[in-house]
């Protein structure tokens, strides 16, 4: 198996032609790249591949390590149908992709810390930034997944993982990017169909970590613990406080969820 990068003859086979694929071997970013893309009219459900990015980033202006050759760094196209409000739902659409489609591809546990981390013994597995155009013309949606990295920067070990270092194996990185986006277009239509994550909550909710755990929220207006019960379909997390009982829906990107007990 040649690891040294994509195989993207393997990808084209895996995906039947249902992509738009363009590759290079490193970039500053994917997602610059593909923004530059979709701006000059790349349809839908083009993908812009790199085996080495440079100035990757992750939430918060974080960099997102892709070293050449051990990782999958893309950015997707996407143009759905649907209300600007409702396109933040698509960062767990992706995050459920990942997970299922790792899962699948590696034959491992891997779960998602809520809302879109692809985690597996309490380690992440992917990045991922969705990021919109003006007016809502498109989205980017950029994924990193971390598959042969064999160590990682002291800072990050940590929290971070890959496939190789769960299984003790090396996978091909076209197939574990087929897997993750075969997986991406079911969710993905379905979400575009309802305009909500109705049908993908049962699918969440099976490989949730958070699910049943306790947890704490970082809110700016106060902190305080829970049990985290589930997502409802607008993705947002069903927490029950421990000081009243009430249901709290939790709102991506407005506050932080951490495990009591570790990062998940």
């Amino acid at each position: 198996m040649d690891i040294s990068g994509i195989d993207i003859q393997e990808l084209t086979q895996e995906l039947n032609g249902r992509w738009e694929i363009h590759h290079k071997e490193k970039v500053d970013s994917t997602n610059i790249w593909a923004r530059t893309g979709a701006s000059e009219g790349a349809p839908e459900f083009s993908l812009y591949l790199a085996d080495e990015q440079s100035k990757g980033k992750g939430r918060t202006g974080r960099v997102w390590q892709s070293p050449a050759g051990t990782s999958v760094s893309m950015s997707l196209v996407l143009r759905p149908d649907i209300p600007m409000e409702k396109m933040p739902m698509l960062t767990l659409v992706m995050g459920l992709a990942a997970a299922v489609g790792m899962r699948e591809a590696a034959n491992l546990p891997v779960e998602i810390k809520w809302p879109n981390d692809a985690v597996v013994n309490g380690k992440k597995l992917c990045g991922i930034l969705t990021e919109m155009g003006p007016a809502g013309e498109f989205v980017i949606c950029g994924v990193g997944l971390n598959v042969n990295m064999d160590a990682f920067p002291e800072e990050l070990a940590d929290k971070a993982t890959s496939l190789y270092l769960e299984t003790g194996e090396k996978h091909s990185l076209a197939a574990v990017t087929a897997a993750v986006l075969n997986a991406f277009e079911k969710y993905y239509h379905a979400f575009v169909k309802n305009g909500d994550l109705a049908e993908l909550q049962k699918d969440y909710e099976a490989i949730l970590a958070n699910k049943g755990r306790a947890v704490r929220i970082l809110d700016p207006t106060g902190e305080y613990n829970g049990k985290a019960l589930g997502i409802d379909k607008e993705g947002r997390l069903l927490v029950e406080r421990s000081d009243s009982g009430q249901i709290e829906k939790i709102f991506t990107g407005e506050v932080s969820v951490r495990g009591i007990y570790g990062y998940v």
